[in-house]
């Protein structure tokens, strides 16, 4: 049976102790590892996250689930700071690294977080950019994006009925100037931290949570106005109260 092309990059991006493939030659020089919007339509500045106390990790861990059905309730603004740095947020600096909640090959954070906020109190539904290095939102659409966003996402209800949606793309080229063409294989490594840390803080903050994998790549792109080249979805997850 033939390989598909998902085994022949497995199987020409692996590790052999005397057979190495090549990385890097992508780039002279590692990209800029921070994405800004400098013109937005808004600023919205978010509350600091807490970082002590709260739900155990144990409990969070043996709680967490999918969840998909959210009632009409909005979190507040509060609870949407701590779900994003929870999730991805600088947690501390080491050097010129700036470190998140959720570990990176290399240090390099090729992800970038988007949000699409359908009911969120004190802040008006739209597309949304975050910026880790001052904890704010820039806002990039003032429009209602729930649905459009559902359909791409081959209609699964929970996106428009969810009070936000985080949209994580991937800046390939962060990765690539030093992992070549395995560094695809860390970017969704780094995606499934990220994912899992948006879990925990929903169940920590008693919130609904699922990821969403099935989605129509260039209607997603489309949605969050990236080219699906040099940036491009990888994974979505919603978050909404429950009943």
């Amino acid at each position: 049976m033939p390989k598909d092309r998902g085994q022949r990059y497995h199987d020409e991006t692996r590790y052999h102790r005397h057979r190495m493939p090549r990385e890097g030659g992508f780039r002279l020089e590692d990209p800029e590892p921070f994405k800004t919007y400098p013109n937005p339509l808004s600023v919205v500045e978010l509350p600091p996250p807490d970082e002590e106390g709260g739900m155990p990790l144990w409990t969070a861990l043996s709680g967490r689930r999918s969840r998909r059905d959210y009632s009409d309730r909005p979190i507040t603004r509060q609870q949407l700071s701590q779900l994003i740095w929870g999730s991805y947020g600088v947690s501390g600096r080491y050097g010129a690294y700036y470190l998140r909640t959720a570990p990176s090959a290399g240090a390099l954070y090729p992800v970038e977080t988007y949000v699409v906020v359908n009911s969120v109190q004190e802040v008006e539904p739209g597309l949304y950019h975050y910026n880790p290095l001052k904890h704010h939102l820039e806002q990039l659409k003032k429009e209602e994006l729930g649905q459009a966003l559902a359909r791409a996402c081959l209609g699964q209800g929970m996106v428009a009925t969810a009070s936000v949606v985080f949209v994580w793309t991937a800046i390939a080229a962060r990765s690539q100037w030093k992992y070549g063409e395995r560094s695809f294989r860390y970017i969704y490594m780094d995606a499934g931290h990220i994912g899992e840390n948006l879990y925990l803080s929903a169940e920590a903050l008693r919130l609904g949570c699922c990821g969403v994998g099935a989605f129509y790549d260039d209607e997603v792109n489309q949605v969050i106005g990236v080219d699906g080249k040099e940036e491009t979805v990888i994974y979505l997850g919603t978050v909404g109260s429950l009943h």
